[in-house]
């Protein structure tokens, strides 16, 4: 079987939830498949890369992505099945099914229909962004949710679909990629006292990851504890400039908060969640959340929204506490953070406990292996084989 798995992001360029994916999946298909990498960006090791046309530099983001589409259509000649991965790959893989009558089979990692905040980023692109999403999940021959909330809202936004053609392959994480790392270095490099606890947020600046509500509930949270926000890559400047102006407020409040507006690598990422007191994902919208996971895996509990699929990572009350996130009560939402990361914060037995039990989790039900066996019984189920 020769598989086309079709993304934006691939490995070094890889910033978000669906490229972390993609990345430990593709290392474990090649030990049962063969899988040709589509990617855009710059060339490198492991893929073919594809750039944005010469006449399409500079115009919309959208118009940008169609075109890179186009070009890895014509590239994915000679494959038994397509995958795609994400909006922004999905019309390659609608379009090459159609031209060399191939299955698509497509992982959903996020929907448009969930995410109107990317108008601002795209504008009427969004309106494109939206019609190749609509398009490719209306034909694609197999659709992969990684949880099971994200296939009830595949679901709930797309009801022409056969709910038989939506299967569940959650995420995983590596867990000898993250472990609770002893060594402190990287936290003297960025000045975080390794002896005053501190809440870890690790995640791109986006309406969907919920940062400013995180900021504001900052504010009630134990002043004796630090604030790291590992926050990089904001989707637009105004979003940027209304973080920065929050940074910028709550630091006249109180010491220690620390913002690391860089994506750092996944080594220094390991350190960074592993000597946490607890991690928090404050998202209004999450298929599943991997960062949840790395930060289990890492031995550190978890505050979290209990949105999408991260009830199905984080259990409450066990590997961290869940607070309900209702988008017409913000402030209620920003309130049940800082109590449920004073909870942690306040009881170091039950942040230990909670972290010891979301590693035995992350490594027992969330191998990457299993996630590539399921997707392989995927592709054998809509080829017939």
């Amino acid at each position: 079987m020769r598989v086309g798995l079709l993304t934006k992001e691939f490995p070094p360029d890889v910033y978000g939830g669906a490229g972390v994916h993609v990345d430990f999946l593709v290392r474990e298909l090649r030990s049962t498949v063969d899988v040709d990498v589509h990617c855009f960006g710059a060339p490198r090791e492991g893929a073919t890369a594809h750039q944005v046309p010469a006449d399409l530099v500079g115009t919309n983001a959208a118009l940008q992505t169609i075109g890179v589409d186009l070009s890895i259509v014509d590239d994915v000649i000679g494959c038994d099945i397509l995958h795609s991965h994400t909006w922004y790959a999905n019309l390659a893989g609608h379009l090459g099914s159609l031209l060399y009558d191939v299955p698509h089979v497509l992982t959903a990692h996020s929907l448009e229909p969930r995410r109107p905040w990317k108008a601002e980023q795209l504008g009427g692109g969004y309106t494109l962004s939206s019609w190749m999403e609509r398009t490719a999940y209306r034909a694609a021959h197999g659709i992969i949710a990684v949880s099971e909330g994200m296939r009830r809202d595949i679901l709930d936004c797309y009801p022409f679909l056969d709910s038989d053609r939506v299967h569940v392959v959650r995420n995983g994480v590596d867990t000898t990629d993250y472990w609770p790392d002893p060594d402190t270095g990287v936290l003297d490099r960025l000045g975080i006292d390794p002896d005053r606890p501190y809440v870890a947020f690790v995640g791109r600046i986006t309406r969907q990851k919920g940062v400013p509500h995180l900021i504001r509930a900052a504010a009630a949270v134990n002043p004796n504890a630090q604030i790291v926000l590992c926050a990089g890559a904001p989707d637009t400047v105004q979003l940027g400039s209304e973080v920065s102006a929050l940074v910028d407020g709550l630091s006249r409040h109180r010491t220690g908060l620390q913002w690391i507006p860089e994506m750092l690598p996944r080594e220094e990422i390991r350190q960074l969640l592993s000597h946490a007191a607890v991690f928090c994902c404050p998202s209004v919208y999450e298929p599943l959340g991997i960062v949840n996971l790395e930060a289990m895996a890492c031995g550190t509990a978890v505050v979290a929204s209990d949105v999408g699929g991260i009830p199905e990572v984080v259990d409450d009350g066990t590997t961290g506490l869940l607070v309900h996130y209702d988008e017409q009560d913000p402030a209620g939402f920003e309130a049940g953070l800082a109590d449920a990361l004073n909870r942690v914060l306040d009881d170091p037995a039950l942040a230990e406990s909670m972290g010891a039990a979301g590693r035995a989790r992350a490594v027992g039900e969330f191998g990457w292996s299993a996630v590539a066996a399921r997707t392989v019984a995927v592709y054998r189920a809509v080829l017939g084989a």
